[in-house]
């Protein structure tokens, strides 16, 4: 999840110094059961962007069952195989990231996390009642645009409501709580997919279970105020200090503290940075270096997460027993974040990054070449780590290093070419299986981790101990 900075360098007809009290007095605020809370309450609604993506993989077996989709295809962009399914997932959370984030920015963080994720519901519901291909590939197209709206909206939800100096535990937080529901889909898919309950098939239950589900955003909004920050920048300013007034006496009347010194309540000033000036130096050489980043790294997740129980039916493994062994595996998402916050500020993101990426090539390799059940799950559990420790560090590392000006709009270039390479990764992932089997898989993954671990490596900046601009 990318995080979004709250000092755009745009000006929304607030007064300067609106957007500045607010800011310096939710710094003030001490991280309080209150602010736990709202945080987990976003997180709750980001559980439905996580079933929705690993959903993707889980249900591929009982679509390709059904006879709606096959694993493979003969041409290499075949739209009639499970490739073609994750690339709809993905094209449809590209065009929600790259064009449609300016939503929330326009109606409102509130607004936009009820609504976009009401959008995936309603798509979601229709998928599950599709009979042929196309309509399938269609709305799962959609359902993932609201997807894609719904991750960027909760993103800078979190940080306009979270003090700084907190923010990277409550992101911590926040992916381990989204990523609680990867278990669930898991255990919903070993449970439901080989079976046909009331006459309806199994992988129809999952989804319309997760469409359903997602409907506690109703309840979810009553106990979000909206973004004080998004207010007093749009010039709402009595709402926005009637809000920061609600959150303050929450917190014990926080707000009644002195204030930070002047030296720490903002950034120095620093000269303005446009979004043309990301393509000139000294940023063009960051940007190159994330977006080929992003590019290869969706290899190296998606590649596996999306294929874990196809991958196991392609060892001779049956679609329950698979099932169930992606179901154990799940387990690693929500606890691995967790463990790798404990070291995640000892050293620097890119040792992170290539470390985890060295590893995701050793178990990658060891998953395709052994066959022994419990060995399996074991190199599935360590590969999932992998890649959660993997996407923790790059999720703070892509935005620590643009200036807070266009951190938002720098983080999301880049991040939205992992969104692009995921789309192709369906069809150029099934396509290996098909013509390599599973070593080519996994050799496709490696070359793409070999990439990530010299370009961090060699290109990757220091930004351990660095205060924000200063990298």
């Amino acid at each position: 999840m990318s995080v979004v900075g709250i000092d755009t360098g745009f000006e929304l007809g607030a007064a300067p110094s609106a957007p500045d009290e607010i800011s310096r007095r939710l710094e003030a605020m001490p991280g309080t059961a209150y602010v736990w809370r709202l945080v987990i309450l976003l997180s709750l609604g980001g559980c439905f962007e996580i079933y929705d993506l690993f959903l993707t993989g889980y249900i591929a077996p009982g679509l390709s069952r059904s006879g709606l989709l096959s694993t493979t295809t003969t041409a290499f962009f075949g739209f009639s195989g499970i490739g073609a399914f994750v690339a709809a997932t993905f094209a449809g959370l590209f065009v929600g990231t790259f064009f449609l984030g300016f939503l929330a920015d326009r109606f409102g963080r509130r607004a936009i996390f009820t609504y976009a994720l009401l959008g995936y519901t309603a798509a979601s519901v229709i998928m599950a009642c599709q009979t042929s291909s196309e309509g399938l590939l269609f709305w799962r197209f959609l359902a993932g645009i609201g997807i894609g709206v719904e991750v960027i909206t909760i993103d800078a939800y979190i940080t306009e409501l979270v003090p700084s100096r907190m923010r990277g535990r409550a992101f911590a937080v926040n992916q381990s709580i989204m990523f609680i529901a990867v278990p669930v889909v898991a255990f919903l898919a070993w449970w439901l997919v080989p079976l046909a309950p009331y006459g309806v098939e199994g992988w129809r239950w999952v989804v319309l279970i997760g469409a359903a589900a997602s409907m506690i955003v109703w309840v979810v909004r009553l106990f979000l105020p909206e973004s004080p920050l998004w207010l007093a920048r749009h010039g709402r300013n009595d709402e926005a200090l009637r809000i920061m007034a609600t959150l303050e006496a929450a917190n014990g009347g926080a707000g009644s503290r002195p204030l930070m010194p002047a030296a720490r309540q903002a950034a120095p000033s620093t000269a303005r940075v446009r979004f043309a000036d990301l393509f000139r130096p000294p940023y063009l050489s960051l940007v190159v270096l994330f977006m080929v980043f992003n590019l290869c790294q969706a290899f190296g997740f998606y590649g596996f997460a999306n294929w874990v129980p196809t991958l196991l039916v392609e060892k001779g493994i049956t679609v329950t027993k698979s099932l169930q062994y992606s179901f154990i595996v799940a387990f690693a998402y929500p606890i691995a974040p967790l463990l790798a916050a404990s070291f995640a500020d000892k050293f620097e993101r890119r040792w992170i990054i290539a470390g985890a990426c060295i590893a995701i090539i050793i178990f990658g390799m060891a998953f395709a070449r052994l066959t022994e059940p419990g060995v399996l799950i074991v190199c599935g559990v360590l590969l999932t780590a992998c890649n959660t420790t993997m996407s923790y560090a790059y999720h703070a590392y892509q935005t620590e290093v643009f200036p807070t000006q266009i951190r938002a709009q720098a983080s999301g270039l880049v991040y939205s070419m992992s969104r692009l390479s995921a789309t192709f990764s369906g069809f150029i992932v099934a396509y290996m299986l098909k013509e390599a089997g599973i070593t080519g898989v996994f050799g496709l993954i490696t070359a793409a981790m070999l990439i990530v671990v010299i370009a961090m490596t060699l290109f990757g900046p220091n930004v351990r101990g660095k205060p924000l601009d200063a990298v």
